[in-house]
């Protein structure tokens, strides 16, 4: 199995949109083009929400048309339905939009109807829609939300989660997250579920999102890395987990932190690709912009014997 992994930063969409207060647009074109110079070859930069529901991410246009890109970075922006994909269009026919763009459905129609007020099946009629509209001009990522567990309607059959990663892959999305969205998940339902998307599924490439909110989520990243994954969603300072205005789950929700994940990942022989001084100076600017301490270890504690291994290869 490969040695390199990838991961998603996911401070300036899924991080942000947790905040009772917005960042400007200016800020969060600095968080961008300082994650671009940390060196992630993926990063959700926006999303398309519609401006009503979620008025964090209505500078989506404006983000987009600013932020410095590097040639070989995957830009990503969150699309919930149809409408949100022909914004996209139109960015991307302007010379600004971006590259990559997330699909999402939920493995429970409890949570379908109170994140994206639709059944399943509409959903699903949704993101078919989506596809054939992108017509080929984006990467598309399917995501599935509590795919390993919900609060409204608890357990969650590993076999519809896989049943709806085949749905993806149907319709031609070959990268699918899978949401561990209120933190149920254990490192050995991780370590099973994974290992059956590589068995039943081989042509599809899943994508580990886990949240924090167990305290579980480096546990669980390390399960899914030794079943073979090696695309990971995380957010620096572990901010994020749902929108502010949909209310489930309780206490702390928030994301893999970055900081942190890069450190399990190097000390366990996986390269990331990252710089690791820029990578804390982009950790440093999502506090500043926050105005508040945030939840990673390695943030407060450096990345250590790491870092001095690094220096001495130089």
């Amino acid at each position: 199995m490969s040695d390199a992994v990838v991961i998603c930063e996911c401070f300036a969409r899924d991080g942000l949109q947790h905040e009772s207060v917005a960042l400007s647009t200016v800020d969060k074109i600095a968080l961008v083009d300082a994650f671009t110079r940390a060196g992630f070859e993926r990063i959700e930069a926006t999303s398309y929400s519609h401006p009503a529901r979620i008025p964090a991410f209505a500078d989506a246009s404006e983000v987009l048309a600013a932020i410095r890109r590097r040639p070989g970075v995957w830009y990503k922006a969150t699309c919930p339905n149809p409408r949100a994909v022909q914004r996209a269009i139109v960015d991307l026919d302007l010379g600004h939009g971006a590259n990559e763009l997330s699909l999402l459905v939920s493995a429970t129609e409890a949570h379908t109807e109170r994140n994206l007020r639709a059944t399943r099946a509409t959903q699903w009629d949704n993101v078919a829609a989506m596809v054939a509209a992108s017509s080929g001009r984006f990467r598309l990522i399917g995501v599935i939300s509590m795919a390993l567990g919900c609060p409204f309607e608890g357990k969650v059959d590993p076999g519809s989660v896989l049943a709806d990663i085949a749905r993806f892959a149907e319709l031609g999305v070959r990268h699918v997250a899978l949401g561990d969205t209120t933190g149920f998940a254990t490192p050995s339902a991780i370590r099973t579920l994974f290992r059956r998307v590589a068995e039943e599924l081989p042509t599809v490439t899943p994508i580990a999102h886990f949240h924090d909110s167990r305290g579980a989520a480096l546990a669980n990243c390390l399960a899914a890395l030794e079943a073979g994954c090696r695309y990971f969603d995380s957010a620096l300072g572990g901010t994020g987990g749902h929108p502010a205005q949909i209310s489930y789950g309780e206490g702390h929700t928030g994301n893999t932190a970055t900081e942190d994940l890069v450190h399990l990942l190097e000390t366990e022989g996986f390269d990331t690709g990252l710089d690791l001084d820029r990578v804390l100076e982009a950790s440093r600017l999502c506090e500043e912009k926050l105005g508040r301490t945030l939840e990673s270890r390695v943030a407060r504690s450096g990345f250590g014997l790491l870092k001095m291994r690094q220096e001495q290869h130089v």
